[in-house]
């Protein structure tokens, strides 16, 4: 499994050193990791809660990946919060056709911290993306906000001029279905 490092769009990270996103296969499951260095009493970081399906996530410090199927302009949108609230949407195309994605079972999601890290992974079941062909497109991506307010925004790549997380020019980690 292969770690990918996430770059910071524009300004707005001083209290994040680095962060870094790992996608694989695992049994039946999709397995993601982030593991968020920096200075963690500076971030806002939301409190573990029950796990359930929470809208807006992005609109504070999450974790998320973005799944495009082989040949098709649909894709999936996932989030997971360090609290063990997710989300999962999926789209028709760039920003079109939002809804919720039903899943097997809700995202088993693990967050940890240390003095100087953060470190969130989520496993969800395969079944609820059964249908997607292979070779998959995966964008790995951050939100991290600062007890000021301020988010600051990371993805492999940030091809717009503005953080795009859905722009599937930034979806460059490549799963073919075989597990690792």
């Amino acid at each position: 499994m292969t770690d990918h490092v996430l770059i910071a769009h524009g300004t707005g990270a001083a209290a994040v050193h680095a962060v870094a996103a790992r996608a694989e296969l695992a049994g039946s499951s999709l397995r993601f990791e982030y593991r968020l260095r920096g200075e963690l009493a500076k971030l806002a970081i939301p409190r573990r809660s029950a796990p359930r399906r929470a809208d807006r996530l992005w609109e504070r410090t999450c974790f998320e990946a973005f799944v495009a199927p082989a040949g098709s302009a649909r894709y999936y949108e996932l989030n997971f919060s360090p609290s063990t609230e997710w989300a999962a949407y999926a789209f028709d195309g760039y920003r079109q056709g939002m809804r919720p994605l039903a899943l097997a079972a809700a995202p088993a999601i693990v967050a940890a911290t240390t003095d100087d890290e953060l470190h969130v992974t989520a496993s969800v079941e395969l079944a609820g993306l059964a249908d997607a062909p292979w070779p998959w497109r995966i964008g790995l991506t951050a939100v991290v906000e600062d007890r000021a307010g301020s988010r600051a925004y990371f993805a492999l790549e940030h091809p717009r001029e503005k953080p795009d997380f859905h722009d599937a020019a930034a979806f460059t980690v490549l799963l073919d279905g075989s597990v690792g």
